[in-house]
């Protein structure tokens, strides 16, 4: 039996990977902050030595976005620091690793649709640690996957719909972004790509997020239309929901490279959706 080690197993997708893997039959080593440090390189490397896995899947980040503008010694220990140490001991051990990326290695400016071989311009300091994370996995490891998602959702930690859904309680209007466009991505869909990317050999940076794309203000819309909640949606662009940090307008991201591949592409997002909110 292969023995996987995921970080992150508290969060939605670390959750739903090792589910996945359990599924399949692998052993999944699950790690959090209280058994894997981020912010401790020698913790990182005594871990993985000893557990001495057959691949790595690193779904663990700082992801606050807003807060990464003022704690960026720590968002870049946690998304680039820590990323280039796993490399290193997934190096060593001469196992594949997948590196859970993001959309906003992109500054959002493109017509169209972002491919992977695009040119990464990101516009915040979270973007900037995760791209440094992607630099140093790159440059490190050649069985590598290093996976790029948007606008997550899952049911182990909160999220866009649980916000909404919240919200919606004691208010009857909510104002919503709608020029800021992209996928919704469902970690119960994103995780069986992911572990079929680490059965295969394939290496690669790929695009994987839930078919289709919508804005924050169509994603409420559908949020509130499937969980039958009568209240007024209004459309505002981002100049009137000023944020520490900025976001990318455009975060469509191709998925050509999974179709190249034979890796199955997720459902439609509102279906993904509809799933999440019935399991609820």
């Amino acid at each position: 039996m292969k023995r996987i080690l995921v970080t992150g197993i508290n969060g939605q997708l670390g959750y739903d990977v090792v589910k996945e893997l359990n599924k399949r039959g692998y052993e999944a080593i699950g790690v959090d902050r209280e058994n894997m440090d981020l912010t401790n390189l020698d913790e990182i490397k005594k871990v993985i030595n000893n557990e001495n896995p057959d691949g790595i899947i690193h779904c663990a980040a700082y992801t606050a976005v807003d807060n990464a503008e003022e704690e960026v010694n720590l968002c870049e220990k946690v998304n680039s620091a820590s990323v280039k140490e796993i490399a290193l001991c997934a190096k060593d051990l001469d196992i594949p690793m997948i590196y859970i990326s993001t959309d906003y290695v992109f500054d959002g400016t493109k017509e169209g649709l972002y491919i992977e071989e695009d040119d990464t311009c990101p516009i915040n300091v979270y973007g900037q640690t995760k791209l440094k994370g992607e630099e140093y996995v790159k440059s490190i490891l050649d069985k590598y996957y290093i996976v790029r998602i948007s606008w997550v959702f899952g049911e182990n930690g909160n999220n866009f719909i649980d916000t909404m859904l919240r919200l919606s309680k004691d208010r009857n209007e909510l104002n919503v972004i709608d020029d800021q466009v992209g996928s919704p991505t469902y970690t119960k869909d994103l995780a069986p790509v992911l572990v079929d990317m680490i059965e295969s050999n394939k290496y690669g940076t790929y695009h994987v997020t839930n078919d289709g794309f919508c804005s924050w203000y169509e994603f409420a819309k559908e949020i509130f239309n499937i969980a039958n909640v009568d209240i007024k949606v209004n459309p505002i662009t981002t100049d009137m929901y000023p944020t520490k940090a900025k976001r990318p307008q455009n975060s469509k991201m191709s998925k050509e490279k999974l179709i190249e591949n034979d890796f199955k592409i997720p459902r439609h997002w509102k279906d993904a959706l509809k799933d999440y909110i019935n399991n609820i």
